[in-house]
This record gives C-alpha cells, structure tokens and sequence, in this order.
C-alpha cells in the first residue's frame, strides 16, 4: 500500500485536540472523515505529535497508508475540499517510503507560544495569543531560559498525566524575541528539542512568564528544575498561544515543495 505524508496547517479552537475521541470533535477524526469520503476507510493517520485541545499547528506532519496510488497534487486537493469547512488544511503532500514513519523518522520538534502584552482586550488575534497586560522583561526570561538548555529531568515541567516513559529530555533550544508594533508587543517564545512531555512547553513558558513579570527571580527557574516536582512550576499557560511550529527529520519529504 503507496504511504503518504502530509503536513497540516489547523486552528485548533473547535477541536478537543488532535487525537481521535468519540465524543468530541478531533483534528485526526476530521482528516480520517474526508480520507474515507475519497476512499473506501476505515483509515488510521499517525501524526509526529499530538496537540491538546486549543493547541494550533502550523506544521504538523502526519502519515497514511492508501490503497491507491495517488498523485499528491490531486490528493492534497481533495482532501482539503472535503475538510471544508474545518479550519484545516493540508499545505503539502509527498509520497514517502514504506518504512517512514511521521512519529518515530522525526528528529526534532518545533513549538511557537505567541504572548501579545497589552492593556487592550484581544481582538483580532483571539484565542491565537496569550493576552498578558504588564510588559515583560525580555532580558530577565532570557537569563531563565538558559537554565533549562541541555538535557535534564524535566519532572517539574510535565503534566501529572504525561504518559512518557522518562522526565529526561534535551531541550536544544529556547529563542526569545519581541515584536513591537502597533497592536502591542507580541512575544515569541521559539522551543526545539527532540521530543517534549505533555505541557512542558505550557509549563516552561508559563514559569518564564513569571520572570518577565518580575515575580520571579532567573535563579529561581534553575531551583524549580532542580527541585524535580511539579509543584515547583509555574502556571501553565492557556494552549491558545501554542503551535507546533515544525518537524525535522533526517530526509525532509516536503524539501522539494519548500
């Protein structure tokens, strides 16, 4: 059976995450509807990550086994047409080998959380940003950040029901950047690593939210990680600022498209 990759664009307001539910409305119940709309089901579609609800992708990737041999273009188009009218989209479509695997063939994960800090309630961009009205101190979480860089037991930034086998994870990367314009600053926190717990992300930004704020202290990220308890975090932030920004893998299937 011809495998194929797609990389998926969605807001993920109306949905109770990606992962199939039978109760709620899903980002991969709604792809797997309009892949047996253009051919016979059922079908499975196995993704590099799973968001929790209200998370957002601009970049999720995800695979599928098909009993024909489709041209990608006319896949692609298809699909998006019986997606309408979810906001959901597929932007790219490859056909891959037997062997890749969406999940398992990913070397990286990229997330994006956007803060917009303001005094003025969110209009245009809500449920896209995380409203936050005192200005942060972009210097301050910085320094915080770095105590998180490299790999350490990440038990303070997980959710009690993360599901992952080890707390221990390399976090490669966290870039900070302010974006000043004329509907306030925005804020963007740039995270990459390997693999992520369920909330680290959330957690991370939520303790270095704190920093910015000025309740907190940069030493103070490095005695929570070292604490190794959850209750040594944070707030977690709200999901509607986050987004699965990107997946590496070793042979990009969408390099030809980019």
């Amino acid at each position: 059976m011809p495998r194929y990759a797609f990389r998926i664009e969605y807001d993920g307001a109306p949905f109770a995450g990606w992962q199939r539910q039978v109760e709620h409305p899903s980002v991969q119940g709604a792809i797997e509807a309009a892949l047996a709309r253009i051919e016979p089901g059922p079908h499975t579609i196995a993704a590099a990550g799973r968001t929790d609800a209200g998370v957002h992708a601009l970049a999720q990737v995800a695979h599928c086994d098909l009993g024909r041999d489709w041209g990608t273009f006319r896949l692609s188009e298809a699909l998006n047409y019986h997606l309408k009218p979810l906001p959901i989209a597929i932007t790219a479509c490859e056909r891959v080998s037997e062997d890749w695997h969406a999940r398992f063939s990913a070397t990286e994960r990229r997330y994006l959380f956007r803060i917009l800090s303001r005094r003025a309630p969110v209009t245009l961009d809500r449920g896209r940003v995380w409203h936050v009205r005192p200005k942060l101190d972009i210097d301050a979480m910085r320094a915080g950040a770095q105590h998180l860089i490299g790999m350490h037991d990440f038990t303070t930034f997980r959710s009690t029901i993360c599901q992952a086998a080890s707390p221990v994870k390399t976090l490669d990367s966290i870039e900070i950047s302010e974006h000043p314009g004329p509907a306030g600053t925005e804020i963007h926190f740039r995270l990459r690593a390997r693999s992520f717990l369920h909330n680290q992300v959330r957690s991370i930004v939520g303790t270095l939210e704190r920093v910015g704020a000025g309740s907190w202290q940069p030493d103070q990220v490095r005695a929570a990680i070292e604490a190794r308890d959850r209750a040594a975090c944070g707030p977690v932030c709200p999901p509607h600022g986050l987004y699965l920004a990107g997946v590496g893998y070793a042979h990009d299937p969408f390099a030809a498209q980019d």
